[in-house]
C-alpha cells in the first residue's frame, strides 16, 4: 500500500468554462468540507491525492481544454501522483458514454445535477442545510450568485440546455438568505448569473420577478454592487430598468447578448427578436437608465451568413456603440437545431470576420475611455499585480472588462473603495489616481 493512502484525502477541483461552473465548485467544496474532506481549489501544491474536473462542454475549444485537462490529470494518476480523478460538468454530461470508453482510467464521471451521487465516492452525506453555502474561490470581496438553472430558449447555435436542462428558478428568499451570507464572509459585490436572467420567476411564480428579487437584494446591508449578466433580449422586462435607476446599489451596467443584428441571422439563430426591435429596446435602455454601460457578445460564421450581414453587424455596432463587446466564432454543435445546417463557413473566415468586427469595437471602446479621462470614478480595489494595483468602476466586470491601473505608493485596501481620477486611457483599460471623494451636491 502506497503511503500516500494512508494519509487523509485532500481533493483539488479545477473550474473549466464559465462563471456557473464556478458556483457548482464553490458547493462542491462546502459540501466536502461540511463532511469534513480537506479541499482546495486549482492548488499548485501538488499536495493532493484526488482532482475533480469541472468541465465545460460549450464549444469546440472548451471541450478540447476539458478533455486535455482530463488526460493531464490521468496522466499524473498513472504516475503515481494521485489516487482519483473524477470528472463532472457540462462535458460529463453530455458525452459521459463516450468519454468513459476513450478515457477509462477516469475513476467516475458525473453530469450536472449530481452533486449528490458525486458526495457519495467520497463516502459524504449530501447536506441539505448547507443551502447557499459555498466555499468561495472568487476573491473575498465578490461572489456570482446564480439564480436558476438551465434555460427554456431554442436558439439554434446554443447546447447548454442538453447538459443543463430546462429552466429552474431558485426562491427569492433562498437568494436572499445566501446574499446575505455573503456579505457576512466580507462580499461587497455579488454577480448575478443565468442561462437567462430575464426568464427569472416565470416557472415558480408564474411572472418575471427579476425586478422584485433586484429589490429585495437591494435591501440586503452591506452589499454595496449587484450586477446584472446574461438578460435575453426577447420580452425583457423594462421594470428591471426602473429597479437600477432607483437603487444605489445596482449597477448601472446590463451584459444582454444579442448574438447578430441582421435579420437573416436573427431568424436562422432562433432569437425571437428582429434589429428594429433591438434598436428599440436600447434607446429605451438609455433613456430609462441614463449612463447606463451596454455590453453585448456577437456570434461570426454562422452557417449562412454573408459579408452583407458582417457589415450589416459593424453598422450596427456603430450605430448603438456598446460599452463592451465580447466575440464568438460558430461552433457547430451535435444536438442543437442548427446542426443540420451546412457548417459552410472555414475556420479562417470565421476568424478574419470576428475579428475585422472587433477593430470596429475596438475603435469605439477607445474613444469611449478617452471620454472619461479627467472623470473621477468610485472603484473597487481588486488586487495588486505587478507593481499596480488593480480595480474596476460601476461599470466594469469581472475579468471580461477594463481595468483601472492605480500607481499608488500608498497600501490601497484590496476589497474596498477608493475614488480615482482618470489620467490616462487605452483601448481597454484606464488609468488614474487616488483622490479625495467628491463632494456630494
Amino acid at each position: 500500500m502506497k503511503t500516500r493512502t494512508l494519509k487523509k484525502d485532500k481533493v483539488n477541483i479545477i473550474t473549466l468554462g464559465c462563471s456557473k461552473n464556478m458556483v457548482d465548485s464553490e458547493v462542491l467544496s462546502g459540501q466536502l468540507r461540511a463532511n469534513d474532506i480537506d479541499v482546495v481549489h486549482e492548488s499548485g501544491k501538488k499536495d493532493h491525492n484526488i482532482v475533480v474536473v469541472n468541465t465545460c462542454g460549450f464549444i469546440d475549444k472548451a471541450k478540447e481544454e476539458s478533455i486535455n485537462t482530463i488526460l493531464d490529470q490521468v496522466a499524473l494518476k498513472k504516475g503515481g501522483n494521485l489516487d482519483k480523478v473524477y470528472v463532472t460538468g457540462c462535458l460529463s454530461h453530455r458525452y459521459r458514454e463516450d468519454l468513459e470508453k476513450e478515457i477509462p482510467e477516469v475513476d467516475a464521471w458525473f453530469g450536472t445535477m449530481e452533486l449528490p451521487l458525486m458526495l457519495k465516492q467520497f463516502e459524504a452525506d449530501y447536506k441539505a442545510e448547507l443551502l447557499g453555502e459555498r466555499l468561495l474561490a472568487t476573491p473575498r470581496h465578490y461572489a456570482y450568485l446564480k439564480i436558476s438553472e438551465g434555460c427554456n430558449r431554442t436558439c439554434a447555435f446554443c447546447a447548454i440546455p442538453l447538459m443543463r436542462g430546462g429552466h429552474i428558478s431558485r426562491p427569492i428568499e433562498e437568494l436572499v438568505k445566501e446574499a446575505e451570507g455573503l456579505v457576512r464572509k466580507g462580499v461587497r459585490e455579488i454577480l448575478l448569473i443565468a442561462q437567462e436572467l430575464t426568464y427569472y420567476g416565470l416557472d415558480i411564480y408564474k411572472q418575471r420577478m427579476l425586478p422584485e428579487l433586484l429589490h429585495r437584494l437591494a435591501d440586503v446591508k452591506g452589499l454595496e454592487w449587484i450586477r446584472l449578466h446574461y438578460a435575453y433580449p426577447s420580452k425583457f422586462p423594462l421594470e428591471v430598468l426602473d429597479v437600477m435607476r432607483e437603487r444605489d446599489n445596482i449597477c448601472k451596467y446590463l451584459d444582454m447578448p444579442l448574438q447578430h443584428a441582421s435579420d437573416p441571422m436573427l431568424k436562422a439563430m432562433r432569437r425571437q427578436i428582429t434589429r428594429a426591435e433591438m434598436t428599440d429596446l436600447i434607446h429605451t435602455i438609455r433613456e430609462r437608465v441614463p449612463g447606463i454601460c451596454l455590453r453585448t457578445t456577437l456570434i461570426t460564421g454562422f452557417p449562412g451568413e454573408t459579408l452583407e450581414d458582417v457589415e450589416e453587424l459593424k453598422g450596427f455596432l456603430q450605430e448603438h456603440r456598446f460599452d463592451r463587446v465580447g466575440i464568438f466564432t460558430y461552433s457547430h454543435e451535435e444536438g442543437t437545431s442548427a446542426h443540420g445546417l451546412a457548417d459552410d463557413i472555414p475556420a479562417a473566415e470565421k476568424q478574419r470576420r470576428a475579428e475585422e468586427i472587433m477593430e470596429v469595437q475596438q475603435e469605439i471602446s477607445f474613444e469611449k475611455n478617452q471620454e472619461k479621462v479627467g472623470q473621477v470614478f468610485r472603484t473597487l480595489i481588486d488586487k495588486k499585480e505587478a507593481g499596480r494595483w488593480l480595480g474596476r468602476t460601476e461599470f466594469d466586470s469581472v475579468e471580461v472588462d477594463n481595468e483601472v491601473i492605480i500607481h499608488s505608493k500608498e497600501k490601497l485596501p484590496i476589497g474596498e473603495f477608493v475614488y480615482v481620477k482618470i489620467t490616462k486611457a487605452y483601448d481597454y483599460d484606464l488609468e488614474g489616481e487616488v483622490v479625495d471623494a467628491p463632494e456630494k451636491s
